[in-house]
């Protein structure tokens, strides 16, 4: 880890700077997807400016939803839509610029730079070596702390430093939608925070931030909508306080739980199952 990881927008990724970004307007929908043995209809209408968080228990279906949303698998059945165009009917390559995806897990094929790694962002663009470009590369590595690993070989990285160089790849895109599939596992609690922090600014500025969570208590502080799996099956859907109540929690994760403290730094607490 180097530099200050609480890295500030005006440091880092500014998004006001030489941002073209177009802004979704309809958002991005599911409309009744289903894959054999993975989603059951699932039907859900993600809106931009929004950080919106899928949670759920193992094997609930959540990467599944996530790259049907990136247009990544095709489902077997209903459609999804950007801006109420089918992700079908979009080129690859229109798809990549609106559509940021980061999978869980993410392997690099060679063993490049760091730099060379986050370049790749601006394939889509056609522009890695214009000076937008450059701008779009040089804040993305400010955002994610990665200054310093700019001639770096990416097997030398730990793996939460992977995990923010594949992220920093997505945002030197500049996408309209950043999907992304447990962007938090691999990071330590400031990384965690920090990252976080910019999902928060690139929602303001009006991109579209889907993420997958496994971590209740990140969700309810720092989401603004939360869409609940169980078996492939949407079970709640709406507010964090909502979304994620005791009772949907005792139902689909079947353990009792309650929540302390304020609004945004709030915590789970998990009784023991005969104190429930």
């Amino acid at each position: 880890m180097t530099g200050n990881p609480s890295v500030s927008p005006s440091e880092g990724w500014d998004l006001s700077r030489d941002r073209t970004r177009s802004q979704p307007s309809l958002g991005l929908a599911a409309e009744r997807v289903s894959l054999a043995g993975r989603l059951r209809a699932v039907s859900a209408t993600v809106k931009p400016g929004r950080i919106t968080a899928i949670c759920g228990p193992n094997g609930a279906g959540k990467s599944t939803l996530l790259s049907a949303l990136a247009g990544l698998l095709a489902p077997d059945s209903g459609t999804v839509s950007l801006d109420g165009e089918s992700l079908t009917a979009l080129h690859p390559r229109e798809r990549a610029k609106r559509i940021g995806y980061l999978q869980q897990d993410g392997e690099v094929a060679w063993d490049v730079a760091v730099k060379s790694l986050i370049a790749l962002g601006r394939l889509p663009h056609r522009d890695p070596q214009s000076d937008r470009g450059e701008k779009a590369i040089t804040r993305a590595m400010a955002a994610l702390d990665l200054e310093g690993f700019a001639e770096r070989p990416v097997t030398r990285l730990s793996g939460g430093e992977k995990v923010r160089a594949l992220l920093a790849r997505v945002l030197a895109g500049e996408p309209g939608w950043i999907l992304a599939d447990e962007p938090l596992a691999a990071l330590d609690l400031a990384h965690q925070l920090t990252l976080l922090r910019h999902l928060k600014a690139e929602a303001a500025t009006g991109a579209g931030v889907v993420i997958v969570l496994h971590d209740l208590a990140l969700a309810m502080n720092h989401a603004d909508r939360v869409l609940v799996l169980d078996a492939g099956r949407l079970v709640a859907d709406g507010p964090p306080g909502d979304a994620l109540s005791a009772e949907t929690i005792r139902q689909v994760w079947q353990v009792p739980a309650r929540w302390i403290g304020d609004a945004g730094a709030r915590a789970l607490v998990v009784s023991p199952p005969d104190e429930g």
